[in-house]
C-alpha cells in the first residue's frame, strides 16, 4: 500500500472529526436536520484548518443515504465516491486555475442538468478569490437563484478580495486557528496510531510552530517522525533542525547578567559555528525572552511557554526585572527588523548580545521619571511632584504684594527686605519654592528671591524730624513698642483698625491725590529706595535704576542717565510705574526722564576700572571681583 502522509490519512471525514471549529460544526448539522439548506456558502479562514474538508462532508451529509443528516454514514455509495473524489455530482474547481468568465460560463450550463446519482449537485470553488472580476459577476445570478438541487460552496482565505455582492448571497462561516492543546492532543492520536513515542516537549514545540494550522502541524510531524527513529524528543529536534534551545541560550544571557559581554560573545561565537543560522539565532532568542516574561508575570502554562518553567535560569529571572525583559525582547525583535538590511547580519547579532550584556543598567522612562521626582524632593524639601505647576514663575499674588507693601506705608523694613537666616523659612504666600533653582531663577529676573539683601539704610534722624515719615506719627527707625506721639491731629494707625486699602500694583500719576502732610523722603535717598521698591517683583527694573547716574532733581523732573541705550529702553517701558513709585517717595508730583550718556560714564570709569557688562553680571548675580 501506498505511503499516505498523516493530514490525508487524518482529515476529517465526519463534522465529530473537525477540531476547533464547534461553531461551524453546530451550525451546518442543526441546519441540515432542520431542512434549512441553503443555495450557497462562503468558507474563510487560515490555511489548514477545515475549510474544503468541512465542504466535502456537508456534500455526504446532503447527498447520503440516510440523509440528509448532520452525520452521514460514510458507507454508502455516494458518501464513498465523495471521499474518493470520484463522484460526478460533487465537482471540485481551483478557483486559482479556472479564473476566467468562460470557465463559470460552462458551470451555469452545467447547472441545468440534474444531478446523475446525487440528491444534489455541489461545486466546491476553492481559492474563489482568485476568480476575475467578470467571472463573479457571471455568477452572481447563478448563486442567487440557482436551480432547488443545487448548492454553491465557496472556500477562501482571503475573504477580503470576495465581492460583497457575492458575499450578501452565501452563508458565511469564518473558520478559526485551532488552539495548540488541541494540535498537541491530535499530534499525540497521531503518534500513537504510528507506534511512536512523543515527548510533550516535542509535540508542543510542533503545535507551536504550526501557529494554528492543523495541516501544518501534520507536515512538520511526518517530518519530525522520519529521523526520530520511533522516538520524538525535543533534543532531536534542537539537534537536527539546527535550533538553538533553552539550555544553550541560558548560559548566554546569564553571562550578560554578569556583565560579561567579552564571555558572552565567545560563547554565541561558538552557538554560530555549529551550523545555527544568525535568523534561527534571532527567533529564538525572542521566543527566550518571551518565555521569560510570561514566567516573570506568573503564568507558568506550558502551551504558552512551549518549554517545561523550569528549564528556564533563575539567575536570568531573579537579576532582571519585568521592565529589563521587556527591553530585552524589545531588542530581539528589532534586531530581527533589522536583520535584511545589514551589511552582515552577524554584525547586528553580536551589537544586540554586546548591549544585552549592559542590560542591568538600563532606567525606563517611568523609573527616571520617579528617581527626578525623588531628586526634587530631597533638594527643595517640599513639593515632590516631578513638574510644580509653571515652576512658581507666576508674579506675587495681589495677597502677597499687600503684605509687602503695608510695612513700607507704616515706615517699618518690608519682611521682603529682611535677610533671612537660613534656618528661618516664611509662611504662606511668601514661602520660598522648594526648588533648588529657585534663587538663580530669582536673581535672573524670572521669579521671586529667596533672600533679598537689605535696602541700604538711611541716615539717623532725630526724634523730631521723625515726622517726616511715609505715615504720621511712626518714625522711620523707630521700634515697633516705641512709637512717638503723633505730629499731626489725625488719630493713630492700629493693627487692630481697618487697614487702608493700598492698590495691587504701583499707582500712575494722578491715580490718587499724595497727602500734603506726609513729607517725602531726600532727594538722595531716591535711587536706593527705588532699588529697594523693585527689587522683589522687577529684578531687571531695579538693577537698570541702581546703573543710574547723575541724578538731578529739575522740580517736576527728575533726570537721570545710563550708559546703554537697552537700559534706557528697558526703563522706559517701566517710566510710568517708576514716576508714580518716585512721586510717592518724594511726596511730590515727578515725572522721569531717562538719558544715554555713554561718554560720561566712560570718563569717570577711567584706567583699570571693571568693563560696564562685567559690573551688570556682577551686580545681577550677587558677586565679588576677584
Amino acid at each position: 500500500m501506498a505511503y499516505e502522509v498523516t493530514a490525508t490519512r487524518r482529515r476529517p471525514r465526519r463534522f465529530e472529526d473537525m477540531i476547533g471549529q464547534d461553531f461551524v460544526v453546530a451550525t451546518l448539522q442543526k441546519s441540515i436536520e432542520a431542512g434549512k439548506i441553503a443555495p450557497a456558502y462562503l468558507f474563510s479562514g487560515p490555511r489548514g484548518c477545515g475549510k474544503t474538508s468541512s465542504a466535502r462532508i456537508l456534500a455526504k451529509s446532503l447527498n447520503c443515504a440516510s440523509g440528509p443528516t448532520g452525520t452521514p454514514c460514510g458507507e454508502c455509495p455516494a458518501c464513498a465516491e465523495i471521499a474518493r473524489g470520484a463522484s460526478l455530482d460533487v465537482i471540485e474547481i481551483d478557483g486559482a486555475s479556472n479564473t476566467s468568465v468562460n470557465d463559470v460560463r460552462q458551470i451555469k450550463d452545467e447547472v441545468l442538468f440534474p444531478p446523475n446519482s446525487c440528491r444534489y449537485k455541489v461545486y466546491i470553488i476553492d481559492e474563489v478569490h482568485m476568480l476575475s472580476t467578470s467571472a463573479f459577476n457571471a455568477l452572481l445570478k447563478t448563486i442567487e437563484e440557482p436551480p432547488p438541487y443545487v448548492i454553491f460552496i465557496f472556500a477562501t482565505t482571503e475573504l477580503h478580495k470576495v465581492p460583497a455582492t457575492i458575499k450578501s448571497r452565501c452563508q458565511q462561516f469564518n473558520f478559526r486557528l485551532v488552539p495548540v492543546e488541541l494540535l498537541k492532543e491530535s499530534l499525540a492520536q497521531a503518534a500513537a496510531e504510528l507506534g511512536i513515542e512523543a515527548e510533550d516537549e516535542a509535540l508542543y514545540w510542533i503545535a507551536r510552530e504550526a501557529t494554528g494550522s492543523v495541516r501544518d502541524a501534520y507536515t512538520l510531524f511526518d517530518q519530525v517522525a522520519a529521523f526520530s527513529d520511533g522516538h520524538i524528543s525535543f533534543d532531536k529536534i534542537r539537534d537536527k533542525l539546527g535550533l538553538v534551545g533553552v539550555d544553550r541560550i541560558n548560559p548566554l544571557v546569564e553571562l550578560c547578567v554578569d556583565g560579561k559581554g567579552g564571555e558572552a560573545l565567545l560563547l554565541l561565537d561558538g552557538i554560530l559555528q555549529g551550523g545555527v543560522s544568525v535568523e534561527q539565532f534571532t527567533t529564538d532568542l525572542a521566543e527566550y525572552f518571551r518565555s521569560l516574561l510570561f514566567v516573570k508575570s506568573g503564568v507558568r502554562q506550558e502551551a504558552l511557554l512551549g518549554q517545561r518553567p523550569e528549564r528556564y535560569s533563575s539567575r536570568v529571572l531573579e537579576a532582571w526585572s519585568a521592565v529589563q525583559l521587556e527591553r530585552a525582547l524589545s531588542l530581539a525583535l528589532q534586531l530581527f527588523r533589522d536583520l535584511r538590511y545589514s551589511i552582515d547580519p552577524r554584525f547586528e547579532l553580536e551589537l544586540a548580545v554586546s548591549r544585552l550584556s549592559w542590560l542591568a543598567d538600563y532606567v525606563s522612562p517611568p523609573e527616571l521619571k520617579k528617581a527626578i521626582a525623588d531628586a526634587r524632593k530631597a533638594l527643595g524639601g517640599g513639593d515632590s511632584r516631578p513638574f510644580p505647576a509653571a515652576d512658581r514663575r507666576d508674579e506675587p499674588s495681589p495677597a502677597a504684594r499687600q503684605k509687602q507693601e503695608i510695612p513700607a506705608v507704616r515706615g517699618e523694613e518690608s519682611p521682603a527686605f529682611v535677610n533671612a537666616s537660613p534656618d528661618t523659612e516664611p509662611a504662606g504666600d511668601d514661602a520660598p519654592v522648594s526648588d533648588p533653582f529657585a534663587a538663580l531663577k530669582a536673581r535672573m529676573g524670572m521669579g521671586r528671591p529667596l533672600a533679598v539683601p537689605p535696602a541700604p539704610a538711611p541716615e539717623p534722624v532725630s526724634t523730631a524730624a521723625s515726622a517726616s515719615a511715609s505715615v504720621p506719627g511712626i518714625g522711620r527707625d523707630a521700634a515697633p513698642d516705641e512709637v512717638p506721639a503723633p505730629a499731626s491731629t489725625s488719630p493713630k494707625p492700629s493693627f487692630a483698625d481697618p487697614e487702608p486699602a493700598l492698590p495691587d500694583s504701583p499707582q500712575e500719576p494722578g491715580d490718587s491725590p499724595l497727602d500734603p502732610a506726609v513729607p517725602g523722603i531726600p532727594f538722595a535717598e531716591l535711587q536706593d529706595s527705588l532699588v529697594a521698591a523693585f527689587q522683589s517683583t522687577k529684578n531687571m527694573v531695579a538693577t537698570g535704576i541702581r546703573q543710574g547716574f547723575d541724578w538731578t532733581d529739575c522740580g517736576q523732573t527728575v533726570r537721570f542717565s545710563v550708559d546703554k541705550p537697552f537700559t534706557r529702553n528697558y526703563l522706559e517701558q517701566e517710566r510710568k510705574a517708576l514716576s508714580a513709585e518716585a512721586s510717592r517717595l518724594l511726596g511730590r508730583r515727578v515725572e522721569l526722564e531717562i538719558v544715554v550718556d555713554a561718554a560720561a560714564r566712560a570718563e569717570d570709569a577711567g584706567d583699570g576700572e571693571v568693563p560696564p557688562g562685567v559690573e551688570l553680571v556682577r551686580q545681577m548675580f550677587r558677586g565679588t571681583i576677584l
